[in-house]
């Protein structure tokens, strides 16, 4: 599904935010093998979180419009038993809702989990017993899945997250993420000068708040405070969700062209 989203949201932006029908239609069915109409597929769409909507005959892309401020931002980091996530599983998640530069909801939870490497514990200081008693992975992937919704899912180093997270809801039945993706660590380095961008040095250098590395929670928390700290070197330029998408992953041509 994910090459349904990359193509999607292309064209939305080779049309300024709109799609016809037809335009749509001919997208979702070159990628898809499922047998549902272009009606049900769409809401399979709005169900996964991306941020598609009707607009009379055409389909509209609501971040191509929305002033970046006003979006919801979900900033979530998860630690695992390992690193692929054909073999290890989420061991524990931590979420924070973000819109107009305040927390508006808060997520976290341990999971389930009966492999425990002593590596892991080393690195997260999470024991066998923190999981023993907690919620399935059924449970804990299908709360986060309705807390996440339609915002933009943010992640440092947001490719393993949304990647392991992405995995874990197919295998559970939960559908793909069709969130729109920003990775704090692209959008720091083009907004902030700093030796290194790992989150614990991040944290240290910019005093992000009082961050214990490798546990969700803090994580998405110290994750949100960069989110906000990025927020105030964004250029004027940048104005919507999309806009700062683009920017997040901009070159410096790219950049330099947007200024002039």
């Amino acid at each position: 599904m994910q090459k349904v989203y990359d193509e999607l949201t292309a064209a939305f932006r080779r049309n300024e935010g709109y799609l016809s029908a037809p335009s749509y239609r001919r997208i979702v069915k070159k990628h898809t093998t499922l047998f549902e109409d272009t009606d049900t597929l769409f809401f399979l769409l709005q169900a996964a979180g991306y941020p598609i909507v009707e607009d009379g005959e055409n389909y509209r892309l609501e971040s191509f419009f929305k002033p970046y401020a006003e979006q919801k931002y979900c900033v979530i980091d998860i630690e695992t038993n390992g690193s692929k996530p054909e073999a290890a599983q989420v061991i524990e998640v931590g979420a924070v809702m973000v819109q107009n530069g305040e927390v508006i909801d808060r997520f976290e939870s341990f999971v389930e989990c009966a492999f425990l490497p002593e590596y892991i514990t080393k690195i997260t200081g999470i024991v066998p017993k923190d999981l023993e008693n907690a919620p399935s992975r059924l449970d804990v992937l299908t709360k986060l899945r309705v807390f996440l919704d339609d915002a933009v899912f943010v992640a440092h180093n947001a490719n393993f997250d949304y990647g392991f997270l992405d995995h874990s809801f197919e295998r559970f039945g939960l559908g793909s993420i069709g969130n729109q993706k920003l990775c704090s660590i692209d959008l720091a380095r083009r907004t902030i000068k700093c030796e290194r961008y790992g989150l614990a040095y991040l944290s240290d250098t910019l005093d992000l708040g009082d961050h214990v590395p490798h546990r969700a929670f803090s994580d998405a928390m110290a994750t949100a405070n960069l989110l906000a700290l990025t927020f105030k070197n964004l250029p004027s330029y940048v104005k919507t969700t999309d806009e700062l998408l683009r920017f997040s992953i901009s070159s410096r041509k790219e950049r330099t062209n947007s200024k002039t």
